[in-house]
């Protein structure tokens, strides 16, 4: 990581990744600031920097070796080996309509987010390379490989869940640890346990998103768990709902649980005084359990809408889990009720 680099960031800055959090997740700009304000900056601002790997795996103009070439080329920009306006310069007249224009202009402006990812301290920096780093390398080789044939097994799905999201657990863990003290003597807990949170928001993502991805080419779903089911992912047909592809399905929403289970002793190991980290955390662990309900009662869903939770649904667990964010007992209670009636299956350590 370059030293030499010193960025002075502007309140232009600082208001357009605002701004541009609006338009690209409003489940993050509703969620980030929820944090502590140290925090705010370097996790709206990581987020992004997520975001812009997504765009360059998900636009489906890109070539597998011009995702490649991107993802590459947009690690260097972080460690601030390559010049921002570069980057978005030669990536942002390729871009399709595909991408929404919010992500369009998040590209275009990629230099103001770096400029103010250069701002941070050495400690925050580190974590962001690192993140995106992986995550960059991660999912431009899933992407060349991307077909409707599915992972091989749940092991490569966890793989992949990893390299989208549970290295991003680890870099708020790392975050979280740099801000306080308090949280840094259960790190090596609360490290172990991120990997499993991001993959329970994953897979929660992914099989939501079942039907759109396959419109892309795509599934990230384990073989080895429908085949046991005697269901070939290839044969899959939202026309023909297929009770063997029903039942993996189940699998794997009871692996989702789980994961969340886990999520749940995540963030009860966050001080119960710092309830911003810990909204944070519950408000996506309550709507990807929401979600979950949702898929589990409509598994012969179609598209993504049909799964989708309501905005009275995200109010009612934002109201609850913020009532109750400091008491431990009584939010594994409300996860205990609220997943009541998903399938029960035990993480199976690979």
């Amino acid at each position: 990581m370059p030293d030499t680099i010193v960025t002075t960031t502007t309140l232009d800055d600082t208001r357009y990744q605002d701004h541009i959090l609006q338009g690209v997740s409003r489940t993050f700009a509703l969620t980030i600031p929820q944090l502590p304000p140290t925090l705010r900056a370097v996790i709206g601002n990581a987020y992004l920097l997520c975001r812009i790997v997504d765009t360059v795996e998900d636009d489906s103009a890109l070539t597998p070796e011009q995702t490649h070439k991107f993802a590459t080329m947009f690690t260097e920009v972080v460690s601030g080996n390559v010049a921002a306006d570069v980057f978005a310069q030669t990536l942002s007249p390729l871009l399709s309509d595909h991408t929404i224009p919010a992500e369009h202009d998040l590209i275009r402006n990629t230099s103001t987010v770096i400029r103010i990812t250069h701002s941070f301290n050495p400690v925050q920096r580190q974590a962001l390379e690192r993140c995106i780093r992986i995550m960059s390398q991660g999912m431009a080789a899933y992407q060349e490989e991307a077909s409707l044939s599915g992972l091989e097994n749940m092991a490569a799905m966890d793989l992949y869940c990893y390299h989208v999201a549970g290295v991003v657990g680890e870099m708020l863990t790392e975050l979280f640890c740099d801000y306080s003290p308090e949280i840094n003597q259960h790190k090596s807990t609360l490290m172990e346990l991120s990997v499993s949170f991001g993959q329970g928001l994953q897979m929660t993502n992914i099989l939501k998103d079942i039907w759109e991805d396959r419109k892309r080419g795509a599934c990230w779903l384990p073989r080895d768990v429908f085949l046991k089911e005697g269901f070939d992912l290839n044969e899959l047909q939202p026309e023909y709902p297929e009770p063997g592809f029903h039942n993996g399905l189940g699998t794997l929403i009871g692996t989702a649980r789980s994961h969340l289970w886990n999520a749940m002793i995540y963030t009860s190991l966050i001080p119960s005084h710092e309830t911003g980290i810990r909204r944070f955390c519950l408000w996506a662990i309550g709507m990807a359990v929401l979600t979950l309900n949702k898929i589990n009662r409509r598994r012969d869903f179609t598209i993504g809408q049909q799964v989708k939770i309501s905005r009275r649904s995200v109010k009612a667990t934002i109201l609850i889990t913020s009532l109750l964010a400091r008491q431990d007992w009584a939010l594994k209670k409300i996860f205990t009720v609220a997943s009541r009636n998903l399938p029960a299956i035990r993480i199976v350590e690979q």
